[in-house]
């Protein structure tokens, strides 16, 4: 097969993995609730806790700044950012007691841009438990690929989930 051809193909597929993301965005912002509600929730939730719940809530968070962290930098308007946004999203539901994931909208807080270095969105920054960057990498970066890099980087993963 040709080389134009090869990128024909690959153009394609982009354009169609774009346009499902945004159909299930569309699907999933009209089920979710408006942002004023979710913030009387939230008000309500935590004005309910008792101090156990307090507490552990605390160690929780305690043990989370133990964990490696990922750091995504991207986009919510970026193709690419939007095809990894699912992959963010299982990573953070399945694994977010063996790492934690957070990410960063460049567009939206661009004063981030500057602090973590960015030059291509995404970029996904691997750091190990004390806060040291491990691994840095740009553009796309599939679920199998981030697990294998943390296994690489030393950090044991369980990927059964």
């Amino acid at each position: 097969m040709s080389k134009t051809g090869k990128i024909i193909i690959v153009a394609v597929l982009i354009a169609l993995v774009s346009i499902v993301i945004a159909m299930k965005q569309r699907n999933g912002t009209e089920a979710e609730p408006s942002s004023e509600k979710t913030a009387a929730a939230k008000t309500n939730q935590n004005s309910e806790q008792t101090h156990s719940e307090q507490t552990q809530t605390t160690q929780k968070n305690q043990d989370a700044e133990k964990l490696p962290h990922l750091v995504d930098l991207g986009a919510g308007k970026c193709i690419p950012c939007k095809m990894m946004k699912p992959i963010l999203d299982d990573l953070k539901k399945n694994y977010n007691d063996q790492f934690k994931l957070t990410f960063i909208d460049v567009w939206d807080n661009p004063e981030k841009k500057k602090k973590y270095e960015i030059k291509v969105i995404p970029t996904q920054i691997f750091y190990d438990s004390d806060g040291e960057e491990l691994f840095r990498h740009e553009g796309f970066y599939s679920k199998e690929d981030i697990l294998s890099k943390w296994e690489e980087l030393g950090i044991e993963i369980q990927k059964e989930r």
